[in-house]
């Protein structure tokens, strides 16, 4: 066995490579890439973000996340307004036409774990909780 397949971080590159390859499959007909997706969840989920909350909870600097945001702007998914006390900050909404997406790309996230093997929420929770630690253990390793 190759040296490689023995290291936790491959392992874990691979996995996360193999999931946004099966998302972009199954997101294409709706021209969605996988962080543009992320971003509609949080969204359908947890309503009106700035820029800045949504980048906290997606792990990305503005500068990443603002074309991703844009471009979704541009498919007619959200909105962006700046806000009136301080125009330094940006919120970002769903449109109707990016609510009514949720109802069409619902099933992906049931696809996407019968693909992986995850049998019930039970393991999904296990699974999840683990590499939550791992991330919280490794961010504040470098802090």
């Amino acid at each position: 066995m190759p040296v490689i397949d023995e290291m936790v971080c491959f392992s874990l590159y691979s996995a996360a490579r193999a999931t946004t390859q099966a998302y972009r499959t199954l997101l294409a007909p709706w021209g969605l890439t996988y962080p543009q997706y992320l971003v509609l969840a949080i969204l359908w989920n947890e309503g009106e973000q700035t820029i800045g909350s949504l980048g906290e909870m997606m792990q990305l600097d503005s500068g990443t996340l603002s074309p991703l945001v844009r471009r979704l702007e541009q498919s007619g998914y959200v909105t962006k307004a700046r806000n009136a006390a301080d125009e330094r900050v940006v919120t970002v909404q769903l449109t109707d036409e990016g609510q009514a997406l949720r109802a069409e790309v619902a099933p992906i996230r049931a696809q996407i774990a019968e693909l992986a093997g995850i049998r019930d929420d039970a393991h999904r929770r296990r699974l999840i909780a683990e590499l939550q630690e791992l991330t919280a253990l490794l961010q504040n390793s470098t802090h």
